[in-house]
């Protein structure tokens, strides 16, 4: 295989990879791979003439041209943490694909293949729970625009996806193998078979469930307010945040009626954290007006977004995010609040912050650069946290979640908060940083995927858009125009039900990692006494 056509096969790969992020079929995906397989195959069996490296600088090229095509956009927000997440996410999946073929060097082809899988669907989990999480690429997502043919989310999370992704590739190459040698007739048919039941079989259950599933009848009324503000543009004074403020009210006004349950604002509604002292709520004065503002509809609860922040006596009582002002010791948060006719206030604290953004990663390593993190709200610093998940209660006993931007990506996470007795799921977010770009537009995706995974029902306020619903089925209703202000209301079927995904998480990853540790400690195994073989010839 000439240079050129090895260079042709990675950017092929990069390419159709990019396709689901762009809007296209998610179908794509169980042939994406296939050019890649190809180049691993003739590297595996031409190992005696090119080292492993010379595989993973083509896997590291087809990486970077999926992240480019797909995450480019965050330049808008951190033009440097756009370059370093590219470059990263690009280097930690080409090792994935590395080791794998250096695993292909010594085991059996279906060994070796089974080990791909299994360190993909690892490196995949683990990115969900590490320092520098960017779950954003994981394969499972890819069908977030294909709701009809991944109902069975329910069951398996997105890691199933990306099973079904990896096992169609892999038996799609064992069937162009098998044409190419024509040795064996019967494999051959075996494998078409096979391969014929891993696209029909998953698409005819997610059809089946699809059709078949009815939403429990429980309808809260819920109110989505858009308020529109510009990010890069937005004041901070105490006149703008009254402005902020009065825009809610009347955008929200136009809806409500007295069968309200909910009015849901965005993220960061109230962006200076000045106003927001949680340790002084009683004499919050924007807070008192809400809750004036709900007192016209005593059955709704108010959930919107807010910079806070909360001080402590000393450094003892403090967390590790906590900073030092003077005599002063506090953190900052991402918040949550919700309030209603009652005076009752709850407030949750983002825990799963975006890198580079809202937090230092590996902080012990790294802290002495704490201050060169800035958020997007404009203050420096890594943001605090809370351990776990946290639900708000409206004044009719219906339970919550509230769901901060960037952690509705993290289908484990959420399902937390369905096991704590969340009925509906609020997604709050600002989406205004990345312009109009791919960005929101696969950030929206992704919350039919937590609909489908939790069977709850989504009401999605995002500052300069998309708003909108997402029913238990993961389809979409009442979207709001992008950039617009604007003002939705909707009838959301609250749901008790837990399914297997909410109850057992992503059990598929824990297999997966068992298996990758047995495979890896074999290959070491394999390796060193291959080495051996080799001095004593010597």
């Amino acid at each position: 295989m000439k240079r050129s056509q090895r260079f042709i096969l990675s950017v092929v790969t990069g390419v159709i990879l990019s396709l689901p992020w762009l809007g296209f079929p998610g179908w794509f995906l169980l042939f994406a791979l296939i050019p890649l397989l190809l180049l691993e195959h003739f590297f595996t069996e031409n190992k005696n003439r090119f080292g492993s490296v010379a595989f993973w600088g083509h896997a590291f090229l087809t990486f970077f041209i999926w992240n480019s095509i797909t995450t480019w956009w965050i330049f808008f927000a951190t033009p440097v943490g756009m370059a370093l997440a590219i470059i990263t996410n690009s280097l930690l999946m080409s090792l994935v694909w590395w080791l794998a073929h250096i695993a292909r060097r010594y085991f059996k082809a279906s060994l070796g293949y089974v080990a791909l899988a299994t360190f993909w669907i690892s490196f995949e989990y683990f990115h969900f729970h590490w320092d520098i999480e960017w779950p954003w690429l994981n394969l499972g997502n890819g069908f977030a625009n294909n709701i009809k043919l991944v109902q069975w989310y329910e069951y398996t999370g997105i890691l199933g996806g990306t099973v079904w992704v990896l096992t169609v590739n892999l038996v799609l190459f064992s069937v162009y193998n098998q044409i190419r040698k024509m040795t064996d007739r019967r494999r051959f048919f075996a494998a078409v078979a096979g391969l014929f039941l891993l696209i029909v079989l998953p698409i005819m259950t997610s059809l089946v469930i699809f059709y078949n599933y009815t939403e429990p009848v429980n309808p809260k009324e819920i109110v989505v307010v858009q308020p529109n503000i510009d990010p890069y543009s937005e004041r901070y004074d105490a006149e703008a945040e009254q402005e902020k403020l009065q825009k809610f009210v009347s955008l929200a006004t136009e809806k409500t009626t007295p069968a309200t349950n909910f009015i849901v604002a965005p993220e960061t509604l109230f962006e200076n954290p000045r106003f927001w002292n949680e340790n002084e709520l009683s004499a919050n004065i924007p807070l008192q007006q809400l809750r004036n503002f709900a007192a016209a509809t005593p059955n709704a609860g108010i959930v919107f977004g807010v910079s806070s922040y909360k001080t402590y006596p000393d450094e003892n009582s403090a967390p590790p995010t906590a900073r030092k002002n003077r005599d002063m010791i506090y953190d900052m948060f991402n918040s949550a609040f919700y309030t209603d006719a009652s005076g009752k206030t709850e407030i949750y604290h983002k825990s799963i912050l975006v890198v580079g953004v809202e937090k230092m990663p590996f902080k012990k390593v790294f802290g002495f650069l704490g201050d060169m993190i800035i958020n997007i709200g404009g203050t420096s610093g890594s943001l605090g946290t809370q351990d776990e998940p946290e639900n708000f209660t409206g004044p009719d006993g219906t339970k919550v979640a509230p769901v901060i931007c960037y952690e509705s990506v993290f289908g484990e996470y959420v399902s937390q908060y369905v096991r704590k007795g969340a009925q509906l799921i609020f997604i709050i977010t600002n989406d205004g940083w990345w312009k109009n770009t791919p960005g929101y537009k696969q950030h929206l995706s992704f919350a039919r995927l937590r609909a489908i995974e939790t069977r709850r029902s989504i009401a999605r306020s995002a500052n300069t858009g998309i708003s909108c619903f997402i029913n238990q089925r993961g389809e979409i209703s009442q979207v709001t125009d992008w950039w617009v202000p604007a003002s939705i209301k909707g009838n959301l079927n609250a749901n008790s039900a837990i399914t297997f995904y909410v109850k057992h998480g992503d059990y598929l990853a824990r297999v997966a990692i068992f298996m990758s540790i047995v495979l890896l400690a074999n290959l070491l195994v394999v390796k060193t006494t291959y080495r051996k073989k080799q001095t004593n010839q010597i």
